[in-house]
C-alpha cells in the first residue's frame, strides 16, 4: 500500500484524526500494522473539503504538498468580526455597512498577486515557543507579524450568485451588545473606504481563492471586509483542490470505513505518482536504478535542469534533481 487516499474531510474532523480513520481502515482491512500514514496539509476542524493523505512511501512527499498551492471556497459575513475570524469566536467588532456586489468585485484585485497579511492570533504559529491559540485562549495579546503570500486569482464563486448573497433588509442590522462599542481593528495599509453606491447590499458573499502555501483564508476574508469599509469573519471554508489533488477523487468517512472493512481499500488508492503529477518522468535503466537507490550520482544525463520522477519501469524509484546533466536522489522510494 504506496499512494494516496483523498478524503473529503468532514466538519469537525481534524487533520490527524483523518490520519488515525486511515490507519485504522488499514487494520480492519488486514493490511498490516506497520504502514506508514500521514497528511498532505493540515485542515482546520471548521474547515471542509480535499485532505490527501499518504499511504506507505507517498509519505516521504507529504512535506512536499505543504509547499502546494491550494485552493478555497469560502464565505464572509459581513457586520461582524470574531475573536478567531470564523464562526467558532466571540464577537470583537461590529459595522452596519454593508458591501454592494460592485464594491466588493473593484476590492478584490487589491488582493490578488503578491500580499502581505497578519495571521489570526488562533493559529497554530508558534510565539515564543508556543502555540498562538494556546496564547490566545489563555487570554493573553498575540501579535503576529506579516508575512508574504501569494493570492494567483480571487473571484466570486458561481454559488455565491444565489444562497450567498442576501440583501439586507429593514431588519438586518445586528442588535446592540457590548462589542458594539469596540473600535473596529486597523485597516491593512494602503486600505481606503470605498463608496457603497447603489445596488443590492450583501450580507455575505462566497469567493474561491487559489493561493500559495501560507495564506490564511480567515485573515484574507477580515482583510477584504475592512477594505470595503466594514468587518467580517468566515462561516464556511471548503478546500477544492490541494496541490494536484481535487474533490474528484475525494471520499467520504462513510465511504471509507465502508471499503476498510471490506478490504477494497486499493480501489481508491491514487498511485505515488499522483503526487507529483506536475513532474515529469525520467525513465531509468536497471543500471541507473540502481546507482540512484544506493545514493550515487548520474552524469551525463542530457535533461533540463530541474525535478524529475525517476522510474524504472512502472516502478517509481526516486525524486530527482537535475543540474548540469547530474542526477541526484532527492527522496528515494522503496519499492520493488
Amino acid at each position: 500500500m504506496h499512494g494516496w487516499i483523498i478524503l473529503d474531510k468532514p466538519l469537525g474532523l481534524g487533520s490527524t484524526q483523518g490520519v488515525s480513520a486511515v490507519k485504522r481502515c488499514l487494520r480492519q482491512g488486514g493490511y498490516g500494522k506497520g504502514i506508514k500514514v500521514g497528511h498532505g496539509g493540515t485542515l482546520d476542524p471548521l474547515a471542509t473539503g480535499v485532505l490527501p493523505i499518504a499511504v506507505g512511501e507517498a509519505t516521504k512527499l507529504a512535506g512536499r504538498m505543504l509547499d502546494s498551492d491550494k485552493v478555497y471556497d469560502f464565505t464572509i459575513r459581513f457586520g461582524e468580526q470574531t475573536s478567531t475570524l470564523d464562526a467558532e469566536g466571540e464577537v470583537v467588532a461590529t459595522s452596519e455597512v454593508r458591501p454592494t456586489r460592485a464594491a466588493l468585485e473593484a476590492v478584490l484585485p487589491r488582493f490578488t498577486g503578491p500580499i502581505e497579511q497578519v495571521p489570526p492570533a488562533y493559529s497554530a504559529l508558534k510565539v515564543d515557543g508556543e502555540r498562538a491559540y494556546d496564547l490566545a485562549r489563555a487570554g493573553e495579546e498575540v501579535v503576529l507579524a506579516s508575512r508574504a503570500v501569494t493570492i494567483h486569482s480571487l473571484q466570486s464563486s458561481p454559488s455565491s450568485l444565489g444562497e450567498g448573497d442576501h440583501p439586507k433588509d429593514g431588519g438586518g442590522v445586528p442588535s446592540q451588545t457590548a462589542a458594539d462599542a469596540a473600535a473596529p481593528p486597523p485597516r491593512p495599509a494602503g486600505a481606503v473606504p470605498l463608496p457603497i453606491g447603489d445596488g443590492e447590499e450583501l450580507e455575505e458573499i462566497t469567493l474561491t481563492a487559489h493561493v500559495s502555501k501560507g495564506t490564511y483564508i480567515r485573515s484574507l476574508a477580515r482583510d477584504i471586509a475592512l477594505a470595503l469599509g466594514t468587518v467580517g469573519h468566515v462561516t464556511m471554508l471548503r478546500r477544492i483542490k490541494a496541490g494536484p489533488f481535487t474533490l474528484a477523487p475525494a471520499i467520504s468517512l462513510d465511504k471509507l470505513n465502508e471499503m476498510g472493512q471490506a478490504a477494497t481499500l486499493e480501489q481508491i488508492l491514487l498511485p505515488l505518482r499522483a503526487g507529483l503529477d506536475d513532474i515529469p518522468a525520467l525513465a531509468l535503466d536497471p543500471d541507473q536504478a540502481g546507482a540512484l537507490r544506493q545514493g550515487r550520482v548520474l552524469a551525463g544525463i542530457a535533461v533540463d535542469d530541474g525535478q524529475y520522477f525517476a522510474m524504472l519501469g512502472d516502478i517509481p524509484v526516486a525524486l530527482v534533481e537535475a543540474l548540469d546533466q547530474q542526477v541526484r536522489v532527492v527522496r528515494g522510494f522503496n519499492l520493488d
